[in-house]
């Protein structure tokens, strides 16, 4: 199981509409409140997936 987590990706639809949110708020200044939640469950889902990948990798060092 942990080299399966450590090749786990943040997939690019998800990636590239993080990036998008970002980027318009940017230009904005600001988000709408369903578009800076929806950033926010993004941001969330990518740091728990960089925290499981770094755990498997740190696993499989130890192994």
């Amino acid at each position: 199981m942990p080299t399966k987590l450590a090749k786990l990706r943040f997939p690019k639809a998800l990636d590239s509409r993080l990036q998008f949110l970002l980027d318009e708020q940017g230009r904005k200044g600001r988000l709408s409140a369903g578009e800076k939640k929806e950033a926010e469950g993004l941001v969330q889902m990518a740091t728990t997936l960089s925290i499981l990948k770094l755990g498997a990798q740190v696993k499989m060092l130890k192994d």
